[in-house]
């Protein structure tokens, strides 16, 4: 082997040392990406319209209903009779305090359904913000590789000129760098894609790469989570959607009449003769037929079914809870065992088959597997990473929790 040739295999080494120096370009981080998304106008107006057609309930139920005025002529020969009269509805029952309560028990639930969807769309933008990130990770070791096997398929050319090497292990070579190139290509297809993604949710250009740590944190402990989980927007807007399907039923078992009131005037006129008076109406219905027994048999049958959606989503909320937990503190162990038992040696095995390769005790094509063997490692770690961020985001929506 000659000296050069050495030298080619040491440039080669030192570069792949380099390859995870940082980079000192501005970056878009998570945070960053959030901020944007979430400071847009339409998503306030998209929150602010929800809580504004439920409040719609509320006004209405505050709102006493229109007085009637009523107004009499009757007349026949000499006599006329004329009479006005302006009545009012009064609620003695408490049903409209009641109405009230329901009307706010149900925007405390869209308030509560506003938070959940919130969650939901920091997810879903947390996890196109770490595919893309992820897929830029993955360009960036392909694309070091690719460059590896094109510096070694350079060096596959010298040696078939000195007669050093043969043709098929020149075109194994020459393979192996447009496979390299191919799934280049097509990584870089894919962070375009997830990188479109990313800017329909925020609303800006992208023009810088990503910053932040594909692996996630560890999860707190389960109780601490647990605790926080009564506090889950859906099950907040669940309760709340029953304690107003109770006072619903409370309105309808409550069957004390509605009482009018009303004030007027009669004036009459018989030939030469004036009279006139002041009216005084009270009005009563009397429940005799209609007790409410429909609106009342409805009331309990919702409260029925808002309660069992409530016992359904408190069980399952609790099973994803414990599964999620217990899925991400495996990945990020079998990440972490992966990085430091097949990533990081990764340098030294490459080193060992540089060094055998270097004196003739191993050939051209065992360096390349080694060089392979590496990338297959690394993309095996950030997918496990991947995974384990994915299921991160998931255990934060559940519990509520915003990024750090």
């Amino acid at each position: 082997m000659s000296q050069r040739n050495c030298n080619c295999l040491h440039l080669l080494f030192l570069f792949l040392v380099c390859q995870n120096l940082p980079l000192h370009a501005a970056a878009l981080t998570e945070q960053a990406a959030l901020d944007l998304a979430l400071a847009r106008p339409e998503f306030f107006s998209l929150q602010q319209a929800r809580l504004d057609e439920a409040e719609t309930a509320l006004t209405e139920a505050k709102t006493w209903p229109n007085p009637s005025l009523t107004f009499e002529r009757e007349g026949y020969a000499a006599s006329h009779e004329r009479s006005w009269q302006i009545s009012q509805s009064l609620d003695f029952s408490g049903r409209r305090d009641l109405r009230q309560t329901a009307a706010r028990q149900r925007m405390a639930a869209t308030a509560a359904d506003n938070r959940s969807r919130h969650h939901a769309r920091i997810a879903t933008l947390r996890q196109t913000f770490h595919a893309l990130l992820m897929q830029q990770e993955q360009i960036r070791a392909i694309g070091t590789w690719a460059e590896h096997f094109s510096r070694l398929e350079n060096i596959a050319g010298k040696l078939a000129s000195a007669g050093e090497i043969s043709g098929y292990d020149r075109r194994r070579l020459a393979r192996e760098q447009q496979t390299a190139a191919a799934r280049l290509a097509e990584a870089r297809a894919e962070e375009s894609y997830r990188r479109s993604r990313l800017e329909a949710l925020i609303g800006e250009k992208i023009n810088e790469p990503l910053a932040g740590p594909l692996r996630p944190a560890p999860p707190a402990a389960l109780a601490t989570l647990q605790d926080r989980l009564t506090a889950q927007p859906e099950l907040v807007s669940l309760h709340a959607q029953l304690a107003a399907a109770e006072t619903d039923g409370a309105i309808a078992q409550n069957n004390l009449p509605e009482l009018t009131l009303g004030f007027g005037r009669k004036q009459l006129q018989d030939g030469p003769l004036h009279d006139s008076g002041n009216l005084v109406m009270l009005s009563l219905n009397l429940p005799f037929f209609d007790r409410q027994q429909a609106r009342e048999q409805q009331a309990t049958a919702q409260q029925q079914a808002a309660r069992a959606e409530y016992s359904l989503a408190q069980q399952q909320a609790e099973g994803e809870l414990h599964g999620l937990h217990r899925q991400l503190e495996q990945l990020i162990t079998a990440a972490d065992s992966y990085r430091s038992t097949a990533v990081q040696p990764s340098i030294e095995l490459i080193r060992i088959a540089e060094k055998a390769y270097r004196a003739g005790e191993s050939s051209l094509l065992e360096l390349l597997d080694a060089y392979k063997g590496a990338l297959e490692t690394e993309l095996t770690a950030l997918d496990l990473e991947w995974k384990a961020r994915t299921v991160r985001i998931a255990l934060d929506q559940l519990t509520g929790k915003d990024p750090q």
